[in-house]
């Protein structure tokens, strides 16, 4: 009787809410007659009712129960009839854990086709859309401009929280816009003065990576105060935004590595391998605290069974001095059947480190902790060898990162990946572009096939992703055998959309063709007035030192390549003073490499004064060493830029403009001098990067001869003594010119 009162109608399943509000645990008597009786009334239940059952679902952590399945079922079955995107959006949410991929693929669609009419009051919509994508791991750019787009013009109805929430999920899914973070910072920044000691926390989080100087300072002066009496979450995520805005607040970074310190021994494995990373970045020295994150680590992972747990552990203690045990070896021997290759890359990444460090410290690599290594290079070769399908590997290739990479595992996923060569189409072709880029090995059978991909459907790939498929054949210096159908597919898509990328991503886009020796003129007119550079320059304002120099070379680079290569276009180039200023910032040393090759050139031109070290040239480009030799091969003397060999040589940045006006006796060659070492060549072959191959071409154009000396032939046995180096270098520059 009483299960035919709760239920009476659909709307009943409104005393299952109540039961969450109050917080009943999901064994609860009462919840065990209302979720039987919840299901058995499914079909009576609209489609908003049903949306709001999930949500009650979820929050008693049942996305994974038959139910849900059986919700998921009905909303798969009856998608089409669905026309509110706020319904919607919260079935996608709650049943995100148990659709397939071609369920996903429907969801999605049908999300575009209902976002066409949304208007600010479908915000919470919007919001929950971008929670979908990050929950099934899909950047899918059509989606996220809509809901960025939405989020710009509904800015006034955001609070501080869910600006937080999105720059999180943004973060977390890789999608970046500009107009959002400076939309969000100028509402965000008005709010500092205004926040109380709990907002303070949630407003120094959303800030930290795009504040300005000053105003960094003052969300930190704000923190300061309330830094002891923290929670363990918040403590935890303060010290993640100083780690990303590189804070140099010594006295906030004191404060809060105490409370962590008071707080250690709640945190999650995750958090305790995010708190030493942040440690190593920031370069703290606390002996205290590493000894117990040390202790606390071991702890759990001799006890843990969860295989995340037992990664994150791994990765964590393998920062610090510590000994690898038969314990632990046994420990991380025991989960290996469960691991994807992304696993298995961590912890073989992980426990090398853990065995350098353990043998710098205490001289004590055994037998067993090298069988370890062994067992998981065996494990990854499994996996990898069982690789048949390339869409059922698409999130393991994502995952995997150049910086963490097993290099035992990469030739074998190449060559994998070259077996499923004719699975890339225009749903995968980025991921395989962006592993290429990542990894820096060129496949040429791999970027003929994303030539093609791209040459055939390239009106598939959205415009936020085309610089993908572009970056591995300018990073790797390749052209593929379609070259100028590519190309010009390519640069005819883009410049159907400069309207809607970003400043800094048409700028690398050009950039990146330059580098390949294309300069289409609509995006050079683009990128190269007063407007755009305004625009370019406002926007830069709000990025990290580091990212902001990154986009300023990059402009200037550019810059450079068009008056070199270019100059038809009339472009001026304007960043004299910026070249100056960074080569004026300070003396240069000589690395050890360097001093050698400074050794040997003068012994080969006779004197030290035939040789410079860093010579400014004309646009700035980089070199090593120049000589200057007359018509009858002598090397000629720079008299007042005379080197002592003796002590480390250190010079100035000269003026540009000294040495553009300077004269050379008739016939005479300048020649510059480039050692190349590992990143200047893909790490497969002694193949120069697109980066180096630029580089002398404009050398070049400039009337240089180029002698480019890569690091496998200076260090290579052959030329094991100074003779030999010395004998190299004059085969270089008195015999033919080495490429």
């Amino acid at each position: 009787m009483t299960k035919h009162v709760l239920f009476g109608s659909s709307n009943d399943f409104l005393y299952l809410r109540q039961s969450v509000m109050f917080a009943v645990e999901v064994h609860d008597p009462l919840l065990e007659v209302l979720i039987p009786e919840a299901w058995k009334r499914l079909g009576r239940f609209d489609f908003r009712v049903l949306s709001r059952f999930s949500s009650c679902l979820g929050d008693q952590h049942l996305e994974f129960s038959p139910l849900m399945g059986e919700i998921a079922d009905i909303v798969n079955r009856n998608l089409e009839t669905i026309q509110d995107i706020r319904v919607l959006s919260l079935l996608m949410v709650n049943i995100s854990a148990l659709i397939s991929r071609s369920f996903q693929e429907r969801l999605l669609k049908k999300s575009e086709v209902l976002f066409d009419t949304a208007d600010s009051s479908y915000l919470s919509a919007a919001k929950r859309i971008v929670q979908f994508l990050r929950k099934i791991k899909c950047s899918h750019y059509p989606l996220l401009v809509r809901c960025n787009n939405l989020f710009l013009v509904s800015v006034d109805y955001l609070d501080l929280a869910s600006i937080n929430k999105i720059f999180s999920l943004y973060y977390t899914l890789q999608f970046y816009s500009f107009e959002f973070n400076i939309v969000m910072k100028r509402k965000l920044t008005e709010m500092i003065p205004l926040c109380d000691p709990t907002a303070s926390v949630t407003l120094f989080v959303a800030l930290a990576s795009v504040a300005q100087p000053g105003d960094k300072k003052r969300l930190e002066s704000t923190i300061l105060p309330i830094s002891e009496d923290l929670t363990s979450q918040q403590a935890l995520a303060v010290f993640e935004a100083m780690g990303n805005m590189r804070s140099r607040n010594i006295h906030l970074i004191e404060k809060i590595v105490s409370t962590l310190n008071k707080h250690l021994d709640s945190y999650e494995p995750i958090e305790l391998l995010k708190i030493v990373r942040i440690l190593t970045s920031l370069h703290i020295q606390n002996k205290e605290l590493f000894v117990k994150l040390r202790e606390l680590l071991l702890r759990y992972l001799k006890t843990s069974n969860i295989l995340v747990d037992i990664r994150s552990l791994v990765c964590a203690v393998s920062m610090l001095p510590s000994h690898l045990d038969d314990t632990v070896i046994a420990r991380i021997e025991s989960v290996l059947p469960q691991c994807n290759l992304f696993d298995i890359n961590v912890l073989i990444t992980s426990v090398s480190r853990w065995i350098q460090n353990d043998h710098m410290c205490l001289d004590s690599t055994t037998g067993k902790q090298l069988k370890l290594l062994q067992k998981l290079d065996y494990y990854g070769n499994q996996k990898i060898q069982n690789w048949n399908n390339l869409f059922l590997h698409s999130e393991e290739l994502r995952a995997l990162r150049r910086d963490c990479f097993a290099e035992s595992f990469l030739e074998r996923i190449v060559a994998t990946l070259q077996c499923l060569v004719h699975e890339i189409n225009y749903t995968n072709v980025v991921g395989i572009a962006s592993f290429i880029s990542r990894t820096n090995y060129l496949s040429t059978l791999l970027l003929d096939k994303v030539a093609s991909v791209v040459t055939q459907h390239i009106e598939k790939i959205h415009p936020f992703q085309l610089l993908a498929v572009l970056l591995p054949f300018s990073s790797l210096n390749y052209d593929p055998p379609q070259r100028e159908e590519f190309f010009t597919t390519y640069i005819e898509y883009l410049n159907s959309h400069l309207g809607t990328l970003d400043p800094h991503v048409l700028v690398h886009h050009a950039y990146s063709l330059a580098t390949l020796g294309y300069f289409p003129e609509d995006l050079l007119m683009a990128i190269f007035n007063i407007k755009f550079l305004a625009k370019l320059n406002s926007q830069v304002g709000i990025l990290s030192p580091s990212s902001k120099n990154r986009i300023r070379l990059c402009v200037m680079a550019l810059n450079r390549a068009v008056c070199l290569e270019s100059p038809e276009y009339q472009i001026p180039w304007f960043h004299d003073r910026f070249c100056q200023q960074k080569s004026n910032k300070g003396f240069v040393k000589m690395n050890q490499i360097q001093q050698q090759i400074y050794k040997m050139l003068s012994e080969v031109l006779g004197e030290t004064n035939c040789v410079k070290f860093l010579p400014t040239t004309p646009y700035y480009l980089n070199i090593d060493f120049e000589c200057i030799l007359d018509k009858r091969k002598k090397p000629i003397p720079y008299g007042s830029h005379n080197i002592t060999f003796g002590k480390l040589p250190e010079m100035h940045g000269e003026s540009n403009s000294q040495l553009v006006d300077s004269r050379l006796p008739p016939d005479a060659q300048r020649i510059a001098f480039q050692f190349l070492d590992s990143k200047a060549f893909c790490v497969n072959t002694p193949h120069v990067k697109g980066q180096s191959a630029m580089n002398k071409r404009h050398l070049e154009i400039l009337g240089y001869k180029v002698i480019q000396i890569p690091h496998f032939e200076w260090n290579s046995m052959a030329l094991s003594t100074e003779e030999a180096w010395k004998n190299y270098l004059r085969d270089c520059i008195f015999g033919e010119m080495k490429s």
